[in-house]
C-alpha cells in the first residue's frame, strides 16, 4: 500500500518555524511521506530566528529530501502527483492574499495552485499579524473555496495585536486526517489557549 505523501510548504513567517519543524517531524514519524517545499524568502532570507541554509537542511533532514524552492520545480506538484495533501505552515498574510487572488508568483503558490488544480486538498495553517484587518477578506474567500481547509485559528496576543491570529501548529496533524477526507476541524475560531 503506498504511504500518503504530505506536501509541507513553509512561508515567511520566520517566528513560527520552530513550531512548524515540529509538526513536519510529528507527520513524519506518524508514517507519512513529507515533501519539503519552501518559499524563496524561506529558503534564502536570514533572519534574527536562525540562517536560512540551516533551515533548509533542518526540512531536509526530517524529510530526507531535497526542499522545492522554485516555481518551476513546484509547478509538476499536481500533474506528477506528487503529494496526497498540501500544508502551507505557515501561511503569511502575504500568501493568504495571493492564494485568494490567484497570484502565482512564489514555489509555495505554485505548488498550491498545482496542486488545487488537480482537486486535491490544501491545508493552511496561518500566521499573520493582520488577519483580523487586510487579511480578513482573503481568509473569507478561501474558507469559501473548495479543497482548501484551515488549521484553527485564535489571537496570539489581543491586548498588543488586535488584528493578528495564528493557528494552532499543534492541531496540524488532525487538520491533515481531516482534510484528506475532505472535512474541515471544526471550530475554526478558537478561544486563544
Amino acid at each position: 500500500m503506498r504511504k500518503v505523501t504530505i506536501g509541507f510548504a513553509m512561508c515567511g513567517s520566520f517566528c513560527t518555524f520552530t513550531k512548524a519543524f515540529e509538526q513536519m517531524k510529528l507527520l513524519r514519524d506518524k508514517g507519512y511521506e513529507v515533501l519539503p517545499i519552501m518559499s524563496e524568502h524561506a529558503s534564502g532570507m536570514d533572519t534574527r530566528f536562525g540562517a536560512a541554509k540551516d533551515m533548509v537542511r533542518k526540512a531536509e533532514e526530517i524529510s530526507g529530501k531535497p526542499v522545492i524552492k522554485t516555481i518551476a520545480d513546484a509547478e509538476p506538484i499536481g500533474p506528477k502527483d506528487m503529494c496526497d495533501l498540501l500544508v502551507i505552515a505557515p501561511c503569511t498574510g502575504n500568501t493568504l492574499a495571493k492564494l485568494a487572488l490567484g497570484i502565482t508568483d512564489t514555489s509555495v503558490t505554485m505548488a498550491a495552485k498545482s496542486h488545487l488544480r488537480v482537486k486535491k486538498p490544501v491545508l493552511l495553517c496561518a500566521a499573520t499579524n493582520d488577519a483580523l484587518g487586510a487579511s480578513a477578506q482573503n481568509i473569507g474567500r478561501l474558507l469559501n473555496t473548495k479543497n482548501v481547509f484551515f488549521v484553527p485559528l485564535s489571537q496570539d496576543d489581543p491586548e498588543k495585536k488586535p488584528n493578528s491570529l495564528v493557528a494552532d501548529f499543534s492541531l496540524i496533524p488532525d487538520c491533515a486526517e481531516s482534510a484528506l477526507e475532505r472535512k474541515q476541524l471544526q471550530p475554526i475560531f478558537r478561544q486563544q489557549k
